[in-house]
């Protein structure tokens, strides 16, 4: 590997455990919440995509499924999420959000838009766009990475 691209590894490496440590994710507890991350993203995509069952937001977090069941039992006893019944399997339970929840939600997206709006204060509109794009790209990459090393170890077992 070119020294070059060990020092790009290593400043990007950096400037992700910053940002981790910046937004607050270090702390028990995020976004002003009482809530650890893992429930703050399960408030969120739910909040944004609409109803899911523990499976899914398993899928999508990168959770094991019993760390999501558990989170989901104490959100559902706090207020902010509720079991759903679907009408053709009684087997599928999509999770929505409580009014509660939806009141949360709120409030997270009001900690996070202060918190984005106050660091790109600090920028240009041209370096604000490339947050932007950089962030995007960078997101999309790893993505793809993980896709790609998932179907690579399901061939390795094969």
């Amino acid at each position: 590997m070119n020294p070059l691209d060990l020092i790009l590894i290593d400043d990007i490496r950096a400037a992700s455990r910053q940002m981790v440590r910046e937004l607050g994710f270090m702390d028990a507890t995020v976004a002003a919440t009482d809530y650890p991350p893992s429930a703050v993203h399960t408030i969120l995509e739910i909040g944004i995509r609409g109803p899911m069952t523990a499976g899914q937001l398993a899928d999508f977090l990168h959770l094991e499924k019993s760390s999501v069941s558990r989170m989901v039992r104490k959100l559902i006893v706090s207020g902010e999420l509720k079991e759903m019944n679907d009408p053709d399997d009684a087997r599928f339970k999509p999770l929505a959000l409580t009014a509660k929840g939806h009141r949360t939600l709120a409030a997270l997206h009001a900690f996070g838009r202060r918190q984005v709006s106050g660091a790109l204060a600090r920028l240009s509109e041209a370096e604000q766009r490339t947050v932007r794009e950089g962030l995007m790209l960078y997101a999309r990459a790893l993505k793809a990475d993980r896709a790609a090393n998932a179907a690579a170890a399901l061939q390795s077992v094969a």
